[in-house]
């Protein structure tokens, strides 16, 4: 598959880069896409949920009632699950949710996700992304040049770029990542992806095992 390049004015540079078909033409695999991101999403979550059983819940251990003829169930503490105030049965408490996924799995659903994208005409490919200082105007002027506006755009540069990163980080819809941190997620979240022509070369290079 042939995209054009563009420069950051929106102008068409009149050449073209080949995206490889094992890393942008395969057939993707739902399920995959499925455990690499419910991993992401898992490995986000903090665990930290906490909630004080009986035996946690500040309170006397002081029988409150008779145990016979209160014409109800047997009184117990204060701190019974069935009083207000009570602990908690069965409560969340602190936890790891991440979980191990296999790497050729992983590689498997960006390769999907990225194949999609494909498909269906939403990867712009630009010659280079620099800035000369960081200025959230120039991203949103490149963001028009482009047309993706409105399109949620995920830009992926191939090294870390300091001055495109901060110019982004004020735009809610504009997501910056180099491509040691792509993601399936990141990918099925943005509507429309950006790559430079050194990032195309090495996603194909790390995904085209």
């Amino acid at each position: 598959m042939e995209v054009s390049v563009f420069n950051i004015k929106g102008e068409d540079t009149g050449r073209k880069v080949s995206l490889n078909d094992t890393v942008f033409g395969i057939e993707p695999n739902d399920h995959a896409i499925y455990l690499d991101v419910k991993q992401y999403l898992a490995n986000q979550r903090q665990g930290t949920h906490k909630a004080k059983g009986r035996s946690e819940v500040a309170g006397s251990t002081r029988k409150l009632g008779r145990q016979k003829g209160g014409g109800g169930a047997r009184p117990g503490d204060i701190k019974s699950p069935v009083r207000v105030g009570g602990g908690r049965v069965f409560g969340p408490v602190p936890r790891d949710y991440s979980f191990k996924l296999n790497k050729k799995v992983k590689q498997l659903a960006r390769k999907s996700a990225l194949s999609y994208k494909a498909q269906n005409n939403l990867i712009t490919v630009v010659d280079q992304i620099d800035f000369a200082a960081p200025k959230t105007k120039d991203m949103i002027a490149l963001t028009q040049n482009l047309q993706l506006t409105d399109k949620k755009p995920l830009i992926i540069l191939a090294n870390g770029n300091k001055n495109v990163y901060l110019s982004a980080r004020n735009l809610p819809k504009v997501n910056v990542v180099t491509v040691s941190e792509l993601n399936t997620y990141a990918v099925l979240n943005a509507k429309t992806l950006v790559l430079t022509e050194e990032a195309v070369a090495a996603v194909e290079q790390i995904l085209k095992a």
